[in-house]
């Protein structure tokens, strides 16, 4: 994947480098990129870890406990038939500490699939494809699912990210077959679609879910300039009390940050003071300002 606009963010209590390092160990192209510390945010000093899963950008904090990742979104690993003996080895890894939502077997729509809640509380759905490993263009898809209130409301969510971002296109939509109640005929049991050209599925899910989206998983939104950051907020932003430091939820609960492109330079490059007057300058935001950052990480 070239440069990726959209970045899961993963929330841990204190285990964010230890997480990264763990999927870096676990899974095939995968590693931790850098990381730093926030001194002096509301859950204290807060690490953050930029690192890859297979190949696929991640970012996770270390923020107390706060916020609880759940099901609602998961991340779908893609694999080949080739590959079939490292991924059992795998989902046994990762279901030995964490809990196994869906079997690892054979499905109607798979060869070999299963879900699994890792001991760190995220999710991961295994899927192989019958594709050859050249012919996959996205080894790592976010799933996002739409229960409780939301049911019913994933294809209408779709076509509003659509809507919003650049480069965006449904993939393709399936739909419930008639015996699979309480999920009904309108119901999307998998769709995809991308996103400034990053692939995303979704489905309804009619079953009783005690979880729905929250900060434990937000998707982070990295903008070019100041014109960027207010047009995803204004499209995005639906609850303003949960407006702070950049983050937003969307009219579904869905969590988003909007950030500038150029805190990545700041958090990798900035020294230990510069990114104290940044960490300062943005927990007195909702919206980020990108001149008031600039002139924080300057010292102007």
């Amino acid at each position: 994947m070239s440069y990726q606009k959209i970045v899961p963010h993963l929330w841990f209590d204190t285990e964010a480098m230890e997480a990264a390092e763990f999927y870096a160990d676990l899974f095939p192209d995968s590693k931790v990129l850098y990381s730093d510390v926030f001194e002096g945010t509301p859950s204290g000093d807060a690490e953050q870890v930029d690192f890859e899963v297979m190949g696929y950008r991640f970012m996770g904090i270390s923020a107390g406990p706060y916020a609880t990742k759940n099901p609602s979104i998961s991340f779908m690993l893609v694999f080949t038939k080739d590959e079939q003996n490292e991924f059992k080895k795998i989902w046994e890894t990762l279901a030995g500490e964490g809990r196994a939502v869906m079997p690892f077997q054979k499905y109607d729509f798979s060869e070999l699939y299963g879900w699994v809640e890792d001991k760190y509380g995220t999710s991961w759905q295994l899927y192989q494809t019958e594709e050859a490993a050249e012919e996959i263009d996205n080894r790592v898809i976010p799933a996002l699912m739409f229960i409780n209130d939301n049911l019913g409301k994933a294809e209408e969510a779709m076509n509003f990210y659509i809507d919003i971002f650049k480069d965006s296109k449904v993939d393709g939509v399936y739909y419930y077959p008639g015996n699979m109640e309480p999920n009904l005929t309108t119901h999307i049991a998998q769709g995809q679609f991308e996103l400034e050209n990053q692939c995303f599925a979704l489905m309804d899910s009619a079953m009783n879910h005690e979880f729905n989206f929250s900060e434990g998983v937000s998707l982070m939104v990295k903008c070019e300039d100041q014109a960027e950051i207010d047009y995803y907020w204004d499209k995005l932003s639906h609850v303003p009390e949960a407006e702070e430091c950049g983050w937003l939820k969307d009219k579904y609960g869905v969590s988003w940050q909007i950030i500038p492109k150029m805190m990545d330079d700041m958090v990798e490059k900035g020294t230990p003071e510069q990114l104290k007057r940044v960490t300062e300058a943005f927990l007195k935001m909702k919206k980020f300002d990108v001149a008031e950052l600039e002139a924080a990480y300057e010292g102007s």
